[in-house]
C-alpha cells in the first residue's frame, strides 16, 4: 500500500467522520424527535385501548345475546363444542363443532423440530376461522356458534345450526391429499340480509409456528403470501411489521407460509378487493416467526341457492405437489400454487424452473442421497460452463504471457498525462495479438445467475428437509459444530461448519484469482491489483457473518463449487504452456502485421474509441492554445 493511498484512505475517513458530526441532530432536534417519539407512543396506547374497550363491549354484546332467547341462532350460541377428525394417509385435521372450522392440522411424514414423526402445522391456541354474515339486525359469527355435525365418515361432515325454519350449514370433505373442499350455505334467511348484499367476511388469523432449528432463517422464508385475481403472486414484507395493509386488487387465494409448510384458503370466485391483511414478526423466545391476519370479502347468495365454495390446502411447499393441488382443485383456475416455493427473479426463476427442478427431480427419483444430488449438480453446471471458463482463462493466459511486452511497450508512458497514450499502445498490442482483454472476467459473469439461482432454490427445497449427509444432521438447516446460549452480535448462536468450508474455499479461489489477475496487470495497474487484493480477501470474512445461520446445504453447495472452480483453474494452470501460447500469438502477431486492417473486434472498437477521445483531447487543447 503506497502513500498515495494512505493519505486517500485517511482523507474518506476524515470526510465520514466530519460529515457524522455535522449531519448529528442538535438538541432541539433531539428533543423534537423524542417529542413525536412519545406521541406516537401515546397513540398506540390509546388506539390498545379503544380495541380493548371494543372487544369488552363486543363481548358484552354477545353475552347479551346469548341471554336473549329472540336472537338468531339462539340455541347455537351456548353449549361446549365437540371434535370431529377427518383424515388420509397424507393428512389429519381436528375440527371443532364449536364455530365449524378446522381447530388443529397434523401433516404426516414430517417430523417437527423437536423429533415427533408428525408435524402440527397449527393448533386451537395458533388459528382461528370466522365467517361473519351481516344481517340487518346484527351480525352472525360462525367462531360463536356450536353446530350439530350430520354425514360424518374419515373424508367428511356437515356442520348444522338451526333457528326454527333458518339453517345454516357448513359443509367439508377432504380429498385425497392435503385438500379439503368447502361450503357454507344459508337456508330461509333471504329477509334477513340488506338488498344488495352479496359478500360474506372471512376473518382467518394465525399464529405461525417456528417449524425447523434456525429461527432466523426460517422466518426470512415465512410470508403471508397472496395470488392476484387474473394477475401473479404477491408477499408482505417478510422483515418488518405490516399491519392492515390494503390489498386494491381482487384476490384468488391467501397463503399463511413458513420455510416448508403452508395453509391456504382458496375461493371459487374472488376474494374482493381491499383486503387487509397483517404480518407481524415474533421474537425468537416465542417460538412463532409470525402473528398474520386475513380480513376478506368473498361471494354470498343470501337466498341460500348457491354456496359460497372454498377449499383449504394444509401441507408441505413441495413444488411438484402444489401444481397437482391446482388439478385436484375444483374451481376451474390457474392457481399458480407452486409460486409458494420461491425460485428467484425472472432470470434465476428460469433458470430454477426449467433445468435445476427438472436435474434435481431426475436425481432424486433414482434414490441418491441429497448431498451426493447437490454435488452432482454442482458437477454439471461446471461441465456445461467449463467450455466458456476454459475461453475465458486462456484469454487470461494469453495476456499473462504477454505481459514482459507490454511492459516494453508502455515503459515509455509513465507520466500521469500519458496515460491515454498507454491505454492505446496496450490496445494496439493487444489487437495485433488478438487478445481481448475483458474476457478475464467472463467466469464470474457465467457463475453469477448459476449462484443466484442456487441461493433461491436450495432453502426452499423442502426434499432437504432432514436428510442427512456427512456429519449434517439437516441439510436444510444449519449444521453447529459448537453453539451457546445467548446471541452474539452478526454471529447468533452457533458456529456452522459448512459455513467456514465455504469460506475457507472462497478465500482460496479468490487468493487464485487474485494471483493470475496479478500476473497478467501492467504498470499502474499492478498497484491498483494491490487495494483490491484486500478487497476481494475481505469477501469471504464478510460471507462468513451472512451465511453462518443459512442452511447446510445451501453452504456445502457453495463450498463444493468454489472448491471445484479453483480445482479447475489450477488443472488449466497446469496444463497451459505457456511458451507455446506464446509461439501461437507471435505468429497471429505476424499475420495481423502483414494485414495491418484485421483487428479483433472488441480491442479494435475501443482502440477506435480511444483515438476519438485522444483526438478530441488535442483538438481542445489547441482551443486553449488561441
Amino acid at each position: 500500500m503506497d502513500k498515495n493511498t494512505i493519505i486517500g484512505f485517511l482523507l474518506i475517513a476524515a470526510v465520514l467522520i466530519g460529515y457524522s458530526w455535522y449531519s448529528q441532530p442538535s438538541q432541539e432536534q433531539v428533543a423534537e424527535m423524542q417529542k413525536q417519539q412519545d406521541s406516537i407512543a401515546k397513540a398506540k396506547q390509546k388506539e390498545e385501548k379503544k380495541k380493548q374497550q371494543q372487544a369488552k363491549a363486543e363481548k358484552e354484546q354477545k353475552e347479551e345475546a346469548k341471554a336473549d332467547t329472540t336472537a338468531l341462532f339462539h340455541a347455537a350460541l351456548t353449549g361446549n363444542g365437540s371434535n370431529v377428525v377427518l383424515k388420509n394417509d397424507k393428512v389429519e385435521l381436528t375440527m371443532s363443532t364449536k364455530g365449524g372450522v378446522v381447530r388443529k392440522a397434523v401433516i404426516k411424514g414430517y417430523k417437527d423440530r423437536k423429533g415427533s414423526k408428525d408435524l402440527t402445522l397449527f393448533d386451537e391456541k395458533d388459528q382461528n376461522l370466522n365467517f361473519i354474515l351481516s344481517t340487518k339486525d346484527s351480525n352472525i359469527e360462525t367462531q360463536d356458534m356450536v353446530f350439530t355435525p350430520s354425514e360424518q365418515t374419515d373424508s367428511t361432515v356437515t356442520f348444522t345450526a338451526t333457528d326454527s325454519d333458518r339453517k345454516l350449514t357448513l359443509k367439508y370433505r377432504l380429498g385425497k391429499d392435503y385438500l379439503l373442499h368447502a361450503s357454507l350455505q344459508t337456508e330461509g334467511m333471504a329477509g334477513l340480509f340488506a338488498p344488495g348484499s352479496k359478500f360474506v367476511d372471512v376473518v382467518w388469523k394465525d399464529k405461525c409456528r417456528q417449524q425447523e432449528r434456525g429461527f432466523s432463517f426460517e422466518n426470512r422464508y415465512a410470508t403471508l403470501t397472496y395470488k392476484e385475481h387474473n394477475g401473479s403472486t404477491d408477499y408482505l414484507s417478510e422483515t418488518s411489521e405490516k399491519k392492515d395493509e390494503r390489498i386494491e386488487e381482487a384476490l384468488d387465494w391467501v397463503a399463511f407460509k413458513n420455510q416448508f409448510f403452508s395453509a391456504v384458503m382458496i375461493t371459487k370466485g374472488q376474494f374482493a378487493p381491499n383486503a387487509l391483511m397483517t404480518s407481524i414478526p415474533l421474537e425468537k423466545k416465542t417460538e412463532y416467526l409470525k402473528e398474520y391476519e386475513a380480513d376478506l370479502k368473498t361471494d354470498f347468495d343470501p337466498s341460500g341457492k348457491e354456496p359460497t365454495l372454498l377449499e383449504f390446502y394444509f401441507g408441505p411447499n413441495d413444488f411438484r405437489l402444489l401444481q397437482s393441488v391446482e388439478e385436484e382443485s375444483e374451481f376451474g383456475k390457474d392457481l399458480e400454487l407452486e409460486r409458494l416455493v420461491y425460485l428467484g427473479w425472472p432470470l434465476f426463476r428460469i433458470i430454477n424452473r426449467w433445468f435445476t427442478i427438472y436435474v434435481f427431480d431426475f436425481l432424486t427419483k433414482m434414490g441418491i442421497p441429497m448431498g451426493i444430488v447437490l454435488i452432482l449438480i454442482t458437477l454439471l453446471l461446471k461441465a456445461i460452463t467449463f467450455p466458456l471458463v476454459k475461453k475465458s482463462y486462456m484469454s487470461s493466459a494469453k495476456m499473462r504471457v504477454l505481459k514482459p511486452k507490454l511492459d516494453a511497450a508502455t515503459k515509455q508512458y509513465d507520466k500521469p498525462e500519458d496515460q491515454m497514450q498507454k491505454q492505446q499502445a496496450m490496445m494496439q498490442l493487444y489487437s495485433q495479438y488478438g487478445v481481448s482483454p475483458l474476457s478475464g472476467c467472463m467466469p464470474m459473469l457465467i457463475q453469477m445467475p448459476i449462484w443466484i439461482a442456487m441461493f433461491n432454490f436450495v432453502p426452499n427445497a423442502i426434499q432437504l428437509r432432514g436428510e442427512k449427509f456427512l456429519w449434517m444432521d439437516d441439510l436444510s438447516t444449519f449444521d453447529p459444530i459448537i453453539q451457546w446460549s445467548k446471541d452474539i452480535w452478526l454471529i447468533g448462536d452457533h458456529l456452522s461448519l459448512t459455513c467456514i468450508l465455504f469460506c475457507a474455499s472462497n478465500l482460496l479461489y479468490s487468493w487464485m484469482t487474485m494471483r493470475q489477475q496479478r500476473d497478467q496487470m501492467v504498470g499502474q495497474q499492478a498497484d491498483q491489483m494491490k487495494m483490491m487484493q484486500w478487497m476481494m480477501l475481505l469477501m469471504p470474512v464478510m460471507f462468513f457473518f451472512m451465511f453462518n445461520e443459512y442452511s447446510s446445504g445451501l453452504n456445502f453447495y457453495y463450498f463444493v463449487s468454489l472448491f471445484c472452480s479453483a480445482a479447475i483453474m489450477w488443472t488449466l494452470r497446469k496444463t497451459t504452456n505457456d511458451a507455446k501460447l506464446l509461439e501461437i500469438l507471435e505468429a497471429r502477431y505476424k499475420e495481423n502485421k502483414n494485414n495491418p486492417k484485421k483487428k479483433s473486434g472488441f480491442a479494435a472498437r475501443l482502440e477506435a474509441i480511444q483515438k476519438q477521445q485522444q483526438e478530441e483531447l488535442e483538438r481542445r487543447r489547441k482551443m486553449r492554445g488561441k
